[in-house]
């Protein structure tokens, strides 16, 4: 369709993967730049309680958005299918039952998480010197919900083409915006919170913005729209049909962070800020993760619908692999230089020890998830939703939020954080498992057969 597309049915697999990688993590990076900015303005020009509050008062619109963003990930993942089958129409039907979704989800949720949104804080416990700065963020940022999700949607259409290069742009674009807009608001103006917050909902807008006219010059041939203009509902009906459970399984994960953020709010605001820091100098040694997953979810949809059986056999570990090679080899050099890393979002050394403990017990470890969530997004690609979400479900509630209030009632809160690594490398291991079934089997079978291979649909359910 396009030179920017990525063809990842033919070529070394690695070589077609790290070429679609590369410029998501190159994103990956300009968004940690994003949050990472929103947190050294804050943490340098407001205290803690602050700080604490951004990062509190994201979970709940996390928890508004992860149903839709799913069924956002749905359409890239039915983008890639018709890509790979060279499907044009399809491609067209997508865009527009995509724009449709959009407008019908996006307006009403804004208006749900401005209504509903502090009674979401309350029940998280947030610190009482944190909610006021906490209600204030997560007001403004709900207002920006449309451009959100309008980019996050966008951006899947495109990965789903096998374009990952132009997502980069319209970062650097909310990227250079944020910082620009959260020094003149916060660090010029003293709006604090409000400064960060305007600055996030803004970058956002201007993004999806930019995605939308990038699309319809770059991709005339999709008649992309910029407003609604109806639906397909056979292919809505699919969208929602794999969508929905990664949505449902998202915001069942939203809800439990938000229960074990609800735990470290009881430890106050300092240990919150100290989590919030790690969480920033953590997220430069995973950047890899994210980029790899998009490579296996778009490699598999479009080998998928080429009928490539055999080259998906051998990146369905290849790919993930190689993510977590990538992300072990980040997790273990920052993990060497942390304390210094740490020291550029905060200078009050109880911040600091609660940061560099997170740091020690949970990034040596990140390179298990990153193995884990490469094989879950490949698996994803293929069609399979019910074994990951289940996988993702129980790793989530039966280890991590268990193993976290475990700890707090024997009396260790303030290491709670070991929960997160027990259910990275338990993760891991059971999606491991999927390999073992009948579909996967079935794959494998047809990978044997490349002269004249069925249908996929002939396959047998899991």
């Amino acid at each position: 369709m396009n030179m920017s597309k990525i063809d990842m049915t033919q070529g070394s697999i690695l070589g077609r993967a790290a070429q679609f990688a590369l410029p998501i993590c190159i994103g990956n990076i300009l968004q940690q730049l994003y949050g990472t900015v929103d947190t050294l303005v804050i943490g340098n020009f407001c205290d803690a309680s602050a700080l604490a509050a951004v990062a509190t008062s994201s979970q709940p619109l996390e928890i508004l958005l992860c149903i839709f963003l799913g069924i956002g990930s749905g359409i890239s993942i039915l983008i890639s299918q018709a890509a790979g089958a060279s499907d044009a129409d399809q491609l067209r039907k997508l865009a527009q039952t995509a724009v449709f979704f959009l407008y019908a989800a996006s307006l009403p949720l804004t208006l749900l998480g401005v209504a509903a949104g502090p009674f979401l804080l309350r029940l998280m416990q947030v610190p009482a010197d944190a909610m006021p700065y906490a209600i204030v963020y997560l007001r403004i940022t709900t207002l920006g919900i449309l451009g959100n999700m309008g980019y996050n949607f966008n951006a899947g259409i495109l990965r789903g083409l096998g374009n990952s290069t132009s997502s980069l742009l319209f970062l650097g674009i909310s990227c250079v915006t944020n910082i620009v807009l959260d020094l003149v608001l916060t660090a010029g103006l003293g709006m604090g919170v409000t400064g960060v917050a305007i600055a996030t909902a803004a970058s956002l807008f201007l993004s999806w913005m930019f995605s939308i006219f990038y699309i319809r010059h770059t991709y005339p041939a999709m008649n992309f729209p910029v407003f609604a203009h109806g639906f397909d509902l056979p292919i809505l009906h699919e969208m929602l049909k794999i969508g929905l459970p990664l949505g449902l399984n998202t915001s069942l994960y939203s809800v439990g962070h938000v229960l074990l953020q609800a735990l470290y709010n009881t430890l106050g605001s300092t240990f919150v800020a100290g989590c919030s820091v790690a969480g920033k100098v953590s997220g430069i040694a995973n950047i890899a993760i994210t980029s790899y997953s998009s490579a296996a979810t778009v490699f598999a949809g479009q080998n998928l619908g080429a009928r490539n059986y055999r080259r998906l056999c051998r990146g369905a570990w290849q790919i993930p692999l190689c993510s977590g090679i990538v992300t072990l080899a980040g997790g273990l050099l920052v993990t060497a230089f942390c304390h210094p890393l740490l020291m550029l979002f905060s200078r009050d050394p109880a911040v600091l020890a609660f940061a560099q403990r997170y740091t020690y017990l949970v990034l040596p470890f990140t390179w298990a998830y990153a193995v884990f969530n490469g094989i879950m997004c490949f698996i994803n690609g293929i069609g399979e939703i019910r074994y990951p979400t289940i996988v993702n479900i129980l790793l989530l509630w039966v280890v991590r939020i268990p193993a976290a209030y475990l700890i707090m009632y024997a009396g260790y809160g303030e290491y709670a954080m070991v929960s997160v690594s027990a259910s990275f490398i338990t993760g891991m291991i059971a999606m491991l498992f999927y390999f073992k079934s009948r579909r996967w089997g079935a794959i494998c079978a047809l990978a044997k057969k490349q002269e004249y291979p069925p249908l996929i649909t002939d396959l047998p359910d899991s």
